[in-house]
């Protein structure tokens, strides 16, 4: 039997990408696998961006991801967009089909999704809160109301663009939303099922803050989510587990995120226990 010596590329292009964790979960889970498969991590400008998707092609990747500050200006590129991608308007990850068309897909929201899924919860009919309108918000607010969520209500600093994501889920997907203004120690709507910080507050090295709500307001038993991974059991979660909420952390999300990528790209199952595990020693 002839071996195979050509390795499989992936990786991600982004400026900074330099702590992008991405990395060390799909290698470990290529070496669980034994497929001959390499992530790189690659620093790519705004001005580079251009060259480095001819080199997508012209190396005959597999597929990358993307980071601040591509996600969006990756869509002119693109020979094809998933149905949420089209919607958020942004791309985290591209697959290269045998032909050598560029499928565009958003696996932020996706991974959130599957994480509460692994963890037992179900998106159906639920009344979800979620806490800033940036990227992640919309990824992952678009992906829980194609999951079947009832209501999504956006509460940011700035109103207008918590509007903005209300009126682009009430536009694209059958989920009812609303905005509210983020005002000091907001109050959580009282019909909360899934309440979800999508804010950056709380990532290492600033682990000592928390998104400033009334945490008096977290019911007991609501389901409360952050997306921020390191650390894992961050200040907000740590605050509604003490109100007797159920709290899912941004690692799981992180895992599964990296294991769509994987599976988009290799066309195997991935070993999400194995990534997972990978991480939790990354950040340790």
């Amino acid at each position: 039997m002839e071996k195979k010596y050509r390795a499989e590329l992936t990786g991600v292009f982004g400026d900074p990408v330099d702590g992008n964790p991405t990395g060390v979960m799909e290698e470990a889970a290529y070496d669980a696998l034994g497929l001959n498969f390499r992530y790189i991590t690659m620093k790519v400008t705004k001005e580079d961006f251009p060259d480095a998707m001819k080199a997508v092609r012209a190396l005959h990747m597999k597929g990358v991801n993307l980071t601040m500050p591509h996600k969006i200006t990756v869509l002119k590129y693109l020979d094809e967009l998933s149905e949420a991608a089209r919607i958020i308007g942004a791309v985290n990850t591209i697959l290269v089909r045998e032909d050598g068309s560029l499928f565009g897909e958003n696996t932020d929201g996706k991974g959130f999704v599957q994480a509460l899924a692994n963890a037992g919860e179900s998106l159906t009919d639920k009344n979800v809160v979620i806490l800033g309108a940036g990227g992640a918000s919309r990824a992952v607010s678009v992906e829980c109301a194609l999951a079947g969520a009832r209501k999504i209500t956006v509460i940011n600093r700035t109103q207008e663009k918590a509007a903005e994501l209300a009126e682009l889920i009430r536009a694209n997907t059958p989920a009812r939303s609303e905005a509210l203004a983020w005002e000091p120690c907001v109050r959580i709507p009282e019909d909360t099922d899934i309440l979800i910080n999508a804010t950056s507050i709380g990532l290492a090295p600033q682990s000592d803050r928390k998104p400033d709500i009334d945490y008096s307001s977290i019911r007991e038993g609501c389901v409360v989510t952050d997306v921020v991974f390191n650390p894992s059991d961050t200040l907000f979660l740590q605050e509604a587990a003490a109100r007797g909420a159920k709290c899912i952390n941004g690692l799981g999300m992180l895992a599964c995120q990296g294991a769509l990528n994987f599976t988009l790209w290799t066309g195997e199952k991935a070993p999400l226990d194995i990534m997972e595990a990978k991480l939790r020693e990354e950040f340790a």
